[in-house]
């Protein structure tokens, strides 16, 4: 199967190699950029399903860990990917402020 690089990308010479492999390395970050987003919304969803009557505070807390880790990479992946500006992913994703102030917060296992 022939894979043909898209219109924006012309200004690439794919007869060179190193160009080539920028090629691939923009499409891997662009993939891993969508998994984040993903594993993003899903915490979120989690989040959001949270039900005080059923679980404890404990749980709460377990959730907001993991999506304040899952929120945290997709940043970090979204700055490789130079989108340096959150507050769009913040909006988009319904982040809450308390999953955004543990961002980067190194937690004892």
């Amino acid at each position: 199967m022939t894979v043909r690089p898209p219109q924006s990308l012309r200004r690439f010479d794919l007869a060179s190699g190193v160009n080539i492999l920028e090629y691939e390395l923009m499409a891997e970050r662009a993939d891993a950029l969508g998994r984040h987003g993903l594993k993003v919304e899903k915490a979120i969803a989690a989040l959001n399903g949270y039900d005080r009557e059923r679980h404890g505070p404990a749980e709460r807390e377990r959730l907001l860990d993991e999506a304040a880790d899952a929120v945290w990479a997709f940043l970090i992946q979204r700055e490789i990917c130079g989108l340096r500006d959150s507050r769009d992913a913040v909006r988009r994703y319904g982040i809450p402020k308390e999953v955004m102030a543990r961002l980067g917060i190194v937690r004892k296992r």
